[in-house]
């Protein structure tokens, strides 16, 4: 994937997770960070998602009550589309 220059906010959130995960090209990663070193929402949206990370990184579906993770799936299967 190749990104324009500048990204906005949006776009920032849509790739935090590739982000996270090292998921990027080179260059895709230095626009994103180079958009964090302008935008100290991001910055903070970042972190927040750092944290959710860190703090359900012990969550496994298979330890969630199977009517929970029917609930979940239901709930973001079609996200996107809206």
């Amino acid at each position: 994937m190749k990104l324009s220059r500048d990204l906005t906010c949006a776009e920032v959130v849509e790739l935090v997770t590739e982000y996270l995960e090292d998921g990027l090209l080179p260059e895709d990663r230095e626009r994103f960070e180079e958009h964090l070193g302008v935008c100290d929402l991001c910055v903070t949206y970042l972190e927040q998602m750092r944290e959710t990370i860190a703090r359900t990184g012990q969550l496994r579906a298979e330890s969630l009550d199977p009517q929970l993770h029917d609930a979940l799936v239901d709930a973001f299967r079609g996200w996107k589309t809206e």
